[in-house]
This record gives structure tokens, sequence and C-alpha cells, in this order.
């Protein structure tokens, strides 16, 4: 059965437990295409109330892609010429998570947190490429 695309999942990241939503949005021009469209990753420290949620967001733009689905896969966020994730794979929210982190991100902080994220996706697309390891191995 497949998952339903509007509840939580949950990752465990050295001991802190974060909850995590991905939302599709963008608005629908009077010829019925959309426009402006973003991918949106949430992530919620628990337990509720020790910290204020991380909002990433992935804006279309030049040399950027954030398809809604067909042809290409829901979640899928990436640089025409360079790096990709499925924001999808609990891999790459742990990707982006730990670019947050490394710049700066607290965890702890009560206000909520949006960040754009185009600067953390290069970050985050060579930490999972590295994960990948070798072909074969």
């Amino acid at each position: 059965m497949p998952r339903h695309p509007k509840k939580t999942r949950r990752l465990v990241v050295d001991g802190r437990t974060y909850l995590w939503t991905l939302r599709h949005s963008h608005r629908v021009l009077d010829s019925g295409r959309s426009a402006d469209c973003r991918e949106t990753l949430t992530l919620y420290p628990q337990p509720a109330g020790t910290g204020g949620p991380l909002c990433v967001v992935f804006a279309e733009g030049p040399g950027r892609y954030v398809p809604g689905g067909f042809p290409m896969g829901s979640g899928d966020v990436g640089y025409v010429r360079g790096g990709s994730l499925n924001l999808h794979e609990p891999g790459a929210v742990r990707a982006l998570l730990d670019a947050a982190l490394a710049r700066g991100w607290q965890p702890g902080e009560r206000r909520a947190v949006e960040v754009d994220g185009w600067p953390l996706l290069e970050a985050a697309a060579a930490a999972r490429a590295g994960d990948a390891g070798p072909t074969g191995s």
C-alpha cells in the first residue's frame, strides 16, 4: 500500500527524533499551467515543544528544476547541470538536515526557521553520493 503523502515520517539523528513532511505548491495560471513551483521540506524536532520547525524551501528558477510529478518523480529537485535529490528519500532528508546543522541551524530554537534549500543542495547531494560508495561494493 502506498504511503499517504501528507502523513509525517520519522527520522532519528544522533539520538534526536524529527518528524518530517514534504509539500509541493504552485499557483495555477489562467491557461491551466502551473507556475512558481516549490517543494517545502519541513522538519519538526521532537518531542513537540522542544524546538521550532525547519522549513527547507526549493523554489523553481533558472537552471533549477522543481517538477510536480510527471515526467519526473514527485519530490525531485536539482540543478539542470549539477546535483539533485529526491526529497522523499530519508537519506536525502538526513543530508539536508546535516547541511542545515553545519550552517548553524539550532534544533532547540523555539521559533520556526525557513531557509532557501538551494545553498544546501550541493553539500547534501555530495554527501549522498559519498554514502552510495563505489559501484559493486
